[in-house]
């Protein structure tokens, strides 16, 4: 599964077009909210746990895209007006959150850090 369309639509969200016929939609603040990288999530490498910190989500720019790059064939780098560009979304969790949005799903990581 793969895109073949990835487009900002109004402003507010995100539509792919993926290569099964199938659509998604995320809104931007969904899609920056449940921004995968460690810096957002957090991480736990070797046993040692790294905690973010508490995300300012009132930034100016925060939900605003400036860049969405592929990388590797497989997820995109998305580059976020207030700077932030470190998540790498993957097809298949730009699907899941598609799909989560959809069903009120927030990923909450605390417990995996």
């Amino acid at each position: 599964m793969s895109p073949t369309q990835i487009k900002i639509t109004d402003k507010n969200s995100l539509k792919i077009n993926w290569d099964d016929n199938s659509q998604s939609d995320i809104s931007l603040n969904y899609l920056r909210d449940e921004c995968p990288c460690a810096n957002c999530k957090g991480e736990t490498i070797l046993l040692k746990t790294m905690r973010p910190a508490r995300q300012n989500k009132l930034a100016v720019g925060r939900y605003n895209i400036t860049n969405i790059e592929v990388v590797g064939g497989y997820a995109v780098k998305i580059s976020w007006k207030d700077g932030h560009d470190t998540g790498i979304y993957s097809w298949q969790y730009l699907k899941t959150l598609a799909d989560d949005e959809a069903s009120g799903i927030s990923h909450d990581y605390k417990p995996l850090v």
